[in-house]
């Protein structure tokens, strides 16, 4: 289990207990943290699950693998820590996580 936190664009913050194996957007959806929209359920087919991952974070969670940066050009706002959170696999190495979450998503 890892500890995931999600601050949204108004600075309200949800700390959520996220299960190994699991993504970062499944445990937003889960837990009902506003502005994930994950309209594709998961696919890497849209970027409405688009998430800012903490500068300290993202050497931790990786870049972005080719179909997920083609995705991330529909995006608003993308930032250089850009994710889509479907694509972000929970593990204990990422306990503590904070991602962000951008005002406005496709």
């Amino acid at each position: 289990m890892a500890k995931i936190t999600y601050i949204t664009h108004d600075e309200a913050v949800f700390e959520v207990e996220a299960e190994n194996g699991s993504t970062v957007m499944e445990n937003a959806i889960k837990n009902m943290v506003p502005g994930i929209d994950a309209e594709c359920g998961g696919a890497c087919a849209c970027a409405t699950c688009h998430v800012y991952v903490d500068p300290d974070w993202a050497p931790k969670v990786g870049s972005p693998e080719a179909m997920e940066e083609d995705m991330l050009d529909f995006a608003f706002e993308v930032q250089e820590t850009s994710r889509l959170s479907c694509q972000i696999r929970v593990s204990d190495a990422l306990d503590g996580l904070v991602v962000r979450i951008p005002e406005q998503q496709c």
